[in-house]
């Protein structure tokens, strides 16, 4: 029959709807007798289970995309093809036609308008064909095309946004925000998958084809400089994820260490992870990497994740196993792994490179292996496609969830693992080093670092160090403990003290005046007096107590600082008494004060009793008001009548500017007589003043002359934990300034200073030897328990 099959043979036997059942058209190993399975794109053939497995062993032949035939099955076109065969150019622009036979002689599928442009005239228009029933298949295969077109429009609406930038701060308001950059329901559950490897092996080109068939919906460049920076994510609506592109790895990078702790808050949060390698042979760098993950997530994220669901009250549980792996291993001039033993499984190869290097990838649920040789370009990402949603499919360890975990989640890992890494902390030998999470607080007196989670006193868990301490002069880091509670199986700690918690304010004063400081312990009470005898007075350390060297954490005080306040006691009783007299009667306060003031004051200076009002406007001084002296004329004046200012030489001042009255200031000619000049004694009493005029400028206010050697006590009678009252500028809590208007007043239990309206709460504070009620602030009074 071959040459003599008329054309009007062939178009009645199609419209008689031949050869309907599809045969193997290869013949390699069945003789063309078995049933077809497979559609070979690549072989442009159907293939029986048998052929189709012999002709795919050779490792060029191993990637050819086939499909399995279903009933009903019509093969495409073969002359519909794409410019050279591209048969990924040809599925995407949807050229192909469905098949309406195949030729015997020249074994490929034709459409029938391929059939009349290549087999209409010549030698080929004799050659037997075999017809297909289109039919119902053909109707099918359309429907499916259009799937097909509607996932692509679903693809073209996609674009990404910026999730993390390189500083690791997340650019996301909230939660509405995340669902509205991703353009999906609250109420979708979705999957998070994300991608690692180094950087310029092509893992943003990666996702734009596995998912978005090919837009480039995650930015790529030819440039040197990585065109990613941060994190950045995106919706695939088809497969309903959460697509996730990160900074490639061993890039040029100022913040590597914060950029490393990045990618693993990333790999955290993610369902599968894909890690894109394109090498020859696989790296060191990808099983270090993804063991050094492995170590870190179970080290400090699974703590931390199941902390989150119970924080945040999440209905789905972030699953504490980590995510599964696929790597995707691209070659050019090597073979794949595991093709030069084809019974050896690539996953079991991989296993026992992890255990070679000592890394052990406990953390993830699962490691593939997905392998593609480019012998020519484009990259196949076939394989790696249905890898992936082979995976997504499988809710065995991880489930879907809502968009709204998924920002949680990865929002309460960004505020737990924050802030700089120290540059003496850094450690290259590890890709997640424990100083990436852990807190960074080192002890003042030994060097020991704190082995706690990174921003852990937040939540009022105190600094903890595994090593022992030692003892620092500096720091006086010694804890005493009441050595009879100790042996009767309790730990109490005590502090010496100016009294004991029974005596009275003022008796406490006097009876430390006799005996001593005390340590008092409270189910023992008193226990040790300094001075208790005449002489033999044995060390606390030898006798009553025990001692401990404890940590000294930043930001700490020392523990056995002295706590003996019984100048400050004194000054705080005299100061209640000066206050109540001065709330009493002022007039005789400020009459005392005047007194003292003229006492160093110079001879031709007005006595302040006799000043009743200004010498110039005569507006009378009240009780309030404040009294100004010329320099040059010696008369009292008030602030108004003498602002201006001038050396004033013929009365000592000079050469500094001093305040003078306005009359005086423009009588710039005054002389004065030999006998009118200071005397020695004169002299003497006019340093005086300046040296008091001095102290007050010293002290940014105008200042009375009892007040400035009370200043002077006071600093020398303060406690020792508390701060100077030279470097108090602002209150502690409320930030005001400090003028003469503001007083500032010490907190009892922590030392800073604070306005009245800041510190008006009264506690008693026993650790710093406060028995009774004494001004403590907002912050101090909250604190359970005593103070």
């Amino acid at each position: 029959r071959v040459g003599k099959f008329p054309m009007s043979a062939h178009t009645q036997t199609a419209e008689k709807g031949q050869n309907t059942a599809l045969l193997c058209q290869e013949s390699y190993v069945c003789s063309g007798t078995d049933e077809a399975v497979f559609e070979c794109d690549e072989c442009r053939s159907l293939q029986c289970q048998r052929c189709e497995e012999e002709l795919h062993q050779p490792e060029r032949l191993r990637n050819h995309e086939r499909t399995r035939i279903r009933p009903g099955h019509v093969p495409y076109c073969d002359s519909c093809k794409g410019a050279n065969g591209n048969i990924m150019h040809a599925s995407m622009t949807g050229s192909r036609q469905i098949a309406a036979v195949r030729c015997q002689v020249c074994k490929i599928n034709l459409c029938l308008e391929c059939q009349k442009r290549t087999h209409s005239g010549g030698n080929r228009r004799k050659h037997p064909v075999t017809v297909y029933h289109a039919g119902k298949a053909q109707e099918q295969e359309e429907e499916e095309m259009d799937e097909e077109t509607r996932r692509r429009k679903m693809a073209e609406k996609v674009v990404s946004f910026l999730l993390v930038d390189e500083t690791e701060e997340i650019q996301v308001r909230n939660e509405e925000d995340f669902i509205k950059k991703l353009d999906c329901s609250p109420d979708q559950h979705l999957k998070v998958v994300s991608i690692f490897g180094n950087t310029g092996d092509g893992k943003s080109h990666t996702l734009n084809h596995a998912f978005f068939y090919g837009r480039e919906v995650f930015k790529t460049s030819p440039a040197q400089e990585s065109c990613t920076v941060g994190v950045w994510a995106a919706y695939d609506p088809v497969r309903k994820v959460v697509v996730i592109d990160t900074e490639g790895l061993l890039g040029a990078t100022v913040n590597l260490s914060q950029r490393t702790r990045l990618l693993l808050k990333v790999l955290a949060i993610s369902d599968l992870i894909i890690y894109r390698t394109r090498a020859d042979r696989l790296h060191n760098d990808l099983f270090k990497f993804l063991g050094d993950a492995s170590e870190a997530y179970l080290k400090h994220f699974t703590k931390e994740l199941k902390a989150t669901t119970a924080r945040c009250g999440l209905d789905v549980p972030l699953s504490t196993l980590g995510p599964g792996v696929i790597i995707f291993h691209e070659t050019v001039y090597t073979k794949l792994l595991g093709s030069d033993h084809p019974s050896e499984v690539p996953e079991k190869l991989i296993q026992d490179r992890f255990r070679k290097l000592s890394c052990f990838p406990e953390a993830f649920s699962s490691i593939h292996y997905k392998g593609t040789r480019t012998y020519n370009p484009p990259t196949d990402f076939s394989g790696l496609r249905r890898a992936v949603e082979q995976q997504l499919e499988n809710n065995t360890t991880r489930s879907p969830r809502q968009p709204g975990v998924i920002y949680k989640a990865l929002k309460a890992l960004s505020d737990r693992f924050s802030g700089e890494i120290p540059d003496d902390q850094m450690a290259h030998s590890s890709f997640f080093p424990d100083e990436y999470f852990t807190c960074s607080s080192v002890c003042l007196s030994c060097g020991c670092g704190c082995k706690k989670s990174m921003n852990h006193t937040k939540e009022g868990v105190p600094h903890e160090s595994k090593s022992r301490c030692r003892y620092s002069h500096q720091y006086d880091n010694r804890v005493y403990t009441c050595k009879a509670c100790y042996e009767r199986g309790m730990e109490v700690s005590v502090v010496p003290k100016t009294s004991a918690s029974t005596d009275s304010p003022w008796l406490g004063l006097a009876k430390y005046a006799w005996s001593g400081y005390v340590i008092e312990c409270p189910n023992c009470g008193v226990v040790y007096r300094s001075r208790q005898y005449w002489f033999g007075n044995q060390d606390p350390v030898n006798t009553v107590v025990r001692t401990e060297i404890e940590h000294v954490w930043p930001g700490t005080d020392g523990f056995l600082k002295d706590n003996n306040n019984a100048a400050q006691r004194l000054l705080d009783g005299m100061n209640f008494m000066a206050q109540s007299v001065s709330e009493l009667s002022l007039g005789p306060t400020k009459a005392v004060t005047s007194w003292l003031t003229d006492q160093i004051a110079p001879a031709y200076w007005r006595p302040n009793s006799q000043i009743l009002s200004c010498n110039k406007c005569n507006t009378p001084f009240k009780d309030n008001d404040t009294k100004h002296h010329c320099r040059a004329c010696g008369e009292g004046f008030c602030d108004g009548c003498s602002s201006k200012t001038r050396p004033v030489p013929e009365r000592g001042w000079g050469p500094a500017p001093v305040r003078v009255c306005d009359n005086c200031y423009e009588n710039r000619g005054i002389q004065l007589d030999v006998a009118e000049l200071p005397s020695d004694e004169e002299g003497g009493t006019l340093i005086a003043r300046k040296v008091g005029e001095a102290v007050q400028n010293t002290l940014g206010a105008v200042v009375t002359a009892m007040d400035i050697p009370l200043g002077l006590v006071k600093d020398a009678a303060r406690p020792a934990y508390w701060v100077p009252d030279h470097e108090i500028l602002h209150c502690h809590n409320c930030r005001k300034e400090f003028s003469i208007k503001l007083s500032k007043h010490h907190c009892r239990a922590c030392g800073q200073g604070f306005c009245d309206e800041c510190s008006h709460d009264r506690r008693a504070v026993p650790s710093r030897g406060w028995d009774h009620p004494v001004r403590v602030c907002f912050n101090c009074n909250k604190k359970p328990g005593d103070l």
